[in-house]
């Protein structure tokens, strides 16, 4: 008995290394999807702190990811898993400011195009609003959104209830943000000028 227990303690050491070893790999070789489990709330939180909108931070946290994702596929990111977490958070931090930048810009494009001609203003379309539109001129504008070719109605539909900026719509759809407002301002002349044979017949 005296003679096994140094080998008994000896394997249980080795047993007991071999788990600490299992468990730090466990720790540090996670799947991207336990990964992302394990700290999407907290990279989500910090977006939300760093940026202007819930849905901003969304895309900036999406970006963010699809960076470190691309590193790592490419075999050029440096630090291992363990090193992910930071690289994260630090982009983040630089797209919110590049992501406030761009809105910034297209804040003043938008209002620029917007005040160059107000008898053209499709920027607050009260007709669209529903505090100011009654149920039978809905209907209307929902039935001449219809008739639009879908690349005009889409965009409208993107832009004003879906919320979304030029710049997201011409992502979405992948089309020049050019064509996008281009679309969206020739479209909205069209149900003008709806609107307007509806108040001439009435």
């Amino acid at each position: 008995m005296m003679i096994e227990r140094p080998q008994d303690e000896e394997m249980n050491m080795s047993a007991q290394a071999r788990e600490q070893e299992m468990n730090e790999d466990a720790d540090h070789l996670l799947s991207w999807d336990e990964w992302l489990r394990r700290h999407v709330s907290q990279l989500l939180l910090f977006a939300r702190q760093q940026s202007r909108s819930p849905e901003d931070a969304e895309d900036i946290l999406q970006d963010a990811l699809i960076r470190l994702a691309r590193k790592e596929a490419a075999g050029e990111f440096v630090g291992g898993q363990e090193a992910w977490l930071s690289y994260v958070f630090a982009s983040i931090r630089r797209l919110a400011v590049d992501y406030g930048r761009k809105a910034d810009r297209r804040q003043r494009r938008e209002d620029e195009a917007c005040s160059a001609d107000p008898a053209q203003d499709a920027c607050a379309d009260p007709w669209f609003s529903s505090s100011a539109a009654d149920d039978e001129l809905k209907q209307f504008m929902e039935m001449q959104l219809k008739k639009l070719p879908s690349k005009f109605s889409e965009v409208i539909v993107l832009k004003i209830w879906g919320e979304q900026t030029f710049l997201q719509i011409a992502e979405t759809l992948e089309i020049s943000q050019n064509t996008v407002a281009s679309r969206y301002r020739y479209g909205i002349d069209m149900l003008r000028k709806a609107l307007r044979n509806r108040k001439d017949v009435i």
